[in-house]
């Protein structure tokens, strides 16, 4: 019988205590321990980009780190971008103005990979953005929906940096 660890780990601003298997991965406590469902598992490789979670305020992908790994960390979800259950992001709301999801599974890996771009080049160019997005894999659309809304939510952060 495997020993259990103790975990204590801020998700969405509240703090979590759990005790879990060791190896358990950090995208099925999210989805499994937590309970929430926006970081999508795909892969299980790191590859396509949809269990992607800000660690820290850095993106990683959730299902190459083990639970444990994230003790005494912060994380953000995809359900922890909108400032409340009734109104969506800057980029959210770019998502869905500029049509840049189809089925929705890979959107919260790209959201989540999109906040931390757009944190460090809040106004990008097309080659940067598309730099940006090429870890995140997505097979409904043609990306360029994505980009556009990219461009969208940038000129709206401008907008309001400036106000």
């Amino acid at each position: 019988m495997e020993q259990l660890v103790t975990v204590h780990v801020t998700i969405n601003g509240n703090r979590y205590e759990r005790s879990i298997e060791p190896r358990l991965l950090l995208s099925d406590f999210i989805r499994h321990e937590i309970g929430l469902t926006g970081t999508r598992v795909g892969c299980e490789h790191g590859v396509c980009g949809a269990c992607t979670i800000l660690f820290d305020d850095e993106p990683v992908r959730s299902c190459l780190m083990f639970a444990a790994q994230a003790d005494g960390h912060a994380i953000t979800t995809v359900e922890g971008l909108a400032p409340d259950e009734n109104h969506l992001n800057s980029l959210q709301a770019a998502f869905r103005d500029a049509h840049g999801l189809q089925c929705g599974f890979c959107t919260s890996g790209f959201l989540m990979t999109l906040t931390a771009f757009l944190r460090e080049y809040p106004n990008p160019n097309e080659d940067e953005i598309r730099l940006a997005l090429s870890g995140n894999l997505c097979r409904c659309t043609g990306y360029q929906n994505i980009v556009d809304a990219v461009m969208l939510a940038s000129k709206q952060l401008t907008v309001n940096s400036k106000q």
